[in-house]
């Protein structure tokens, strides 16, 4: 699986119970976001099924669970740690190649912001809703 893959299945399908949806997980965790988090889409992309996820609500609630999540919604390595993935150089150049971000040299802060921001970008793409915040 690619990272990228990895980083849509953690974040689009957070602590959903196995026969559960989205709307069932973040509703336990959070019920006065639900309307907002999970709602209906007219597109059905491979990814998300039907819904759109409201990232922000999703990351807010993992980093509750995680005393902070550290500086998630502007830091690729933050995000990553958040998400339980790997954010080793090495992974981070993975992740590079995969959404074709070549800024900087390698582990730069340069690189690493991009790294963010093209991860931002193609989780909107992919129908999930991402807070102003993180928009950097």
């Amino acid at each position: 699986m690619s990272i990228f893959s990895s980083i849509m299945s953690k974040i689009f399908h957070a602590g959903a119970p196995a026969a559960g949806s989205t709307v069932d997980a973040i509703s336990k965790a959070a019920p006065e976001t639900v309307s907002e988090a999970v709602s209906p889409s007219p597109t059905t992309t491979p990814d998300t099924g039907s819904r759109s996820v409201d990232v922000g609500a999703v990351l807010s609630q993992m980093a509750s669970q995680k005393v902070g999540g550290g500086n998630y919604q502007s830091s690729i390595v933050d995000l990553l740690k958040l998400l339980d993935l790997d954010s080793s150089l090495d992974a981070r150049k993975q992740l590079a190649t995969e959404l074709n971000v070549h800024v900087g040299a390698d582990g730069s802060a340069e690189e690493n912001v991009a790294l963010h921001k093209a991860v931002v970008q193609k989780l909107e793409e992919n129908g999930g809703k991402v807070p102003d915040s993180m928009k950097i």
